[in-house]
C-alpha cells in the first residue's frame, strides 16, 4: 500500500539539552518509517551531529537562536531537514578528512561533517547566515549500501557507542 507523504516538525532552542528531545522525536519516526534498529540509529546519529553543529558553532558568541528539525517520509524515502538561523559556514572549504591520520592521532572532533555523509544516502546543504542554513539529510527505506560504506558505518558507529 503506497503510504502518502507525511511531514512533521520540531522547533527547540539551541542548547544541548535540547539534543535528546530531538533525537527521540527522529527515532520513533525512523521506526514508524520502517527502518531497522541499526538503520534508526544512523539517522539519530547524523541528525545528533548536525544539530550539536548548530548548538556549537550556529550561534556562537550570539544568544541562543532556534533549531527547526523538519521529517518527511514517504514509502521510498525519509528525510531529515535541521535548519537554523545562525553564522553559517562554507561547505567548499570542508575537507574530508584522512582517517588513518585521524585515528593515528587520537584526534577528537571535527568530524560531524564527514560522519553525516557517511551515515546518510544523501546530503545537501544551503547556506543563507542569519537567514536560514540548513542541511537535508535523505536515507532511503529500501537502499542496499556498498559493502564499503557499511564498514566506514560500522567504524562510526562502534566509536559512537564506546564515547557514551
Amino acid at each position: 500500500m503506497k503510504r502518502q507523504t507525511e511531514r512533521y516538525k520540531i522547533t527547540t532552542p539551541s542548547e544541548s539539552i535540547n539534543l535528546e528531545l530531538i533525537r527521540d522525536f527522529v527515532g520513533k519516526l525512523a521506526r514508524r518509517a520502517g527502518f531497522a534498529e541499526d538503520n534508526v540509529n544512523k539517522i539519530q546519529l547524523a541528525t545528533d551531529e548536525a544539530c550539536t553543529n548548530v548548538v556549537k558553532h550556529a550561534y556562537k558568541n550570539l544568544p541562543v537562536g532556534p533549531i527547526q528539525v523538519e521529517i518527511t517520509l514517504n514509502n521510498e524515502k525519509f528525510v531529515v531537514t535541521v535548519s537554523d538561523k545562525g553564522v553559517g559556514f562554507d561547505i567548499a572549504n570542508l575537507t574530508r578528512p584522512d582517517m588513518v591520520e585521524y585515528l593515528n592521532q587520537f584526534k577528537k572532533g571535527g568530524l560531524g561533517i564527514h560522519l553525516i555523509q557517511t551515515l546518510m544516502d544523501q546530503v545537501t546543504f544551503r547556506v543563507n547566515p542569519f537567514h536560514k542554513n540548513s542541511v537535508k539529510m535523505i536515507k532511503y527505506i529500501h537502499r542496499t549500501e556498498s559493502a564499503d560504506k557499511l564498514r566506514q558505518q560500522e567504524i562510526i558507529m562502534k566509536r559512537s557507542r564506546n564515547r557514551r
